[in-house]
């Protein structure tokens, strides 16, 4: 399967995401959860989305995941520029 990346930036923020052509996001409201899994017991523990949901607020930005209309799913990262941990110029 592929996997697509795109970048985007504005004045204040940069977004990126991650497009795939698996089998998509059933309950796309839920992936962040903790221990939220579809994988069969023993396959994964569901941390992963959630671990990642955490990282990525405590750089003042947020994680959304979707379904791709063309199949498949769609996860944009968002944060500001000039964040937590930026580096001056």
């Amino acid at each position: 399967p592929e996997v697509a990346i795109a970048l985007d930036a504005s004045a204040d923020t940069v977004l990126l995401s991650v497009i795939d052509q698996g089998p998509g996001l059933v309950e796309a409201d839920r992936v962040f959860d903790p221990f939220y899994t579809t994988k069969p017991v023993g396959q994964g523990l569901g941390l992963g989305l959630s671990i990642s949901y955490g990282i990525v607020q405590s750089f003042g930005g947020r994680i959304t995941g979707a379904g791709h209309p063309k199949g498949g799913a769609v996860f944009t990262v968002e944060l500001p520029k000039g964040g937590p941990g930026a580096r001056a110029a």
